[in-house]
């Protein structure tokens, strides 16, 4: 498993364009299609209104999260250069991560995987066990 440097950057980027694309396409079909027939009713331009109100909200944000990736670029290029061998070497090693319990944290610090037992009870979400 390798990670590409710019992949965070442009996922980010992507993100917001699709999210601003699915806002648009979303306003304009309804809208165009009401002003056509009858022109707006007050509850379409109350949406209009709100949604053009949110991308106005939206829209430092977006911003902001672009700066940040830009930021945090480096850090996780490094991260993907030296971690992504060793994450590819465990991928490699486990062949079914079913066969796993969840990681745990010791109070030490260290972290375990514990290998499920094939007859072990599966206990439900409320804490019951599924016989």
């Amino acid at each position: 498993m390798t990670l590409k440097s710019g992949s965070a950057l442009s996922y980010i980027g992507n993100m917001k364009q699709i999210l601003a694309s699915l806002i648009v396409v979303s306003l304009s079909a309804p809208v165009a299609q009401a002003q056509e027939e009858d022109g707006l009713s007050l509850m379409e331009q109350g949406a209009q209104m709100f949604m053009e109100g949110i991308l106005q909200q939206m829209e430092p944000t977006l911003r902001d999260l672009e700066g940040l990736a830009d930021e945090m670029g480096p850090a996780l290029r490094g991260f993907a250069e030296q971690m992504g061998p060793a994450l590819s070497d465990l991928l490699d090693q486990v062949e079914d991560w079913s066969a796993y319990h969840p990681p745990e944290m010791l109070p030490n610090g260290d972290i375990i995987m514990r290998r499920k037992i094939p007859d072990e009870p599966v206990l439900e979400p409320d804490g019951s066990i599924d016989l």
